[in-house]
């Protein structure tokens, strides 16, 4: 079974700690991620906090294989570290994965429209992407400190199906080169087809397509929030985050149901994921099952479920993997 997470907003909803919970639940031989370290995947695992760059989020599982497609962008030194660090017998680079240079971070950074304009992380990966677009990019074939490291993903991806496979998009549906809110996006196609492209999947070949919200929406830097909320008022809210890289607020509005919706049409989600309940329902904090949350908790998935069309599988009631309701068995069958 192959199965692709994708984030429905803006980044930021959660995808590091559902890809988590797949991978301690569903015990999957193969985790692939796509995209760049400009974005920070968080993952709080037994009561310490992790943010991969690089690495897939299935790290919390010791028998899954590592792997970084051949789509995405690496820089070698958070690769080698994130490899060190999570394992580097079962980490690997596609020979065709990007590589970002420093020279690559110092264009971006004195670039004024991305850095004031868009709101650029400033890592580097827009002026990468545009000289593999140019063909001039070195990619990890050529980088002699990654030979131990290089695999055929794609290839992987067959070999492993029968025994599970996880591809873990990046950033968010609405950040999307083509379909985000332009210019005020990333440098990459970030929505399903996007993300399935640069590991070398075809459309037809994935089982799953799990569709990730938080129960209100994030996003750092310049660009369009609908519904934007005043920071005093996230504040009250207990709303209050940093971007996992940069450090940067996150600027916060309730749900939006109409993003929502239009992130459907745009991914095919076979099932949903929400992540961060517990934010705005606080007696949900930590509930397993769903008969245990309060009754307009429930409400509230339920009405979303509705006018989405697609089933909400996996609840995130808390940040550790285990504070997760399960509903696929329920509602997808075994």
């Amino acid at each position: 079974m192959i199965s692709v997470i994708v984030d429905g907003f803006f980044g930021d909803v959660g995808k590091g700690k559902i890809t988590a919970y797949l991978a301690l639940r569903d015990s999957p031989s193969l985790c692939v991620r796509t995209g760049a370290p400009n974005a920070g995947h968080t993952v709080v695992f037994r009561g310490a906090q992790y943010v991969l760059r690089t690495l897939p989020s299935c790290f919390v599982n010791p028998s899954s294989l590592l792997a970084v497609a051949p789509g995405a962008l690496i820089k070698t030194d958070v690769f080698l570290a994130e490899a060190k660090a999570h394992g580097a017998d079962r980490a690997r680079v596609d020979y065709n994965a990007g590589v970002i240079e420093e020279r690559h971070v110092e264009m971006e950074r004195s670039d004024e429209h991305l850095m004031k304009t868009v709101g650029s992380t400033g890592q580097g990966v827009g002026a990468a992407m545009v000289e593999r677009v140019l063909r001039r990019l070195r990619l990890a074939k050529d980088v002699e400190e990654l030979r131990p490291y290089l695999a055929d993903v794609p290839g992987l991806i067959q070999e492993r199906k029968r025994d599970g496979v996880i591809i873990e998009g990046t950033q968010g549906t609405f950040l999307s080169l083509y379909h985000g809110t332009y210019p005020y996006v990333t440098s990459r196609d970030t929505t399903a087809s996007g993300i399935l492209s640069e590991a070398g999947v075809g459309p037809k070949d994935v089982d799953e397509v799990i569709l990730v919200f938080k129960s209100f929406v994030t996003r750092v830097g310049n660009g369009p929030l609908p519904g934007e909320l005043p920071q005093d008022e996230v504040a009250r809210l207990g709303w209050v985050e940093r971007g996992a890289v940069t450090g940067r607020p996150r600027r916060a509005a309730p749900f939006n149901l109409e993003l929502a919706k239009r992130a459907v049409m745009l991914n095919s989600p076979t099932q949903i994921a929400i992540t961060k309940l517990d934010a705005v329902f606080k007696e949900a904090a930590g509930k397993t099952r769903f008969e245990d949350l309060p009754a307009d908790a429930k409400k509230w998935i339920d009405d979303i479920e509705a006018a989405l069309g697609r089933p909400v599988t996996l609840i995130g009631t808390g940040p550790e993997p285990e504070q997760t309701i399960d509903l696929r068995r329920a509602k997808l069958g075994p």
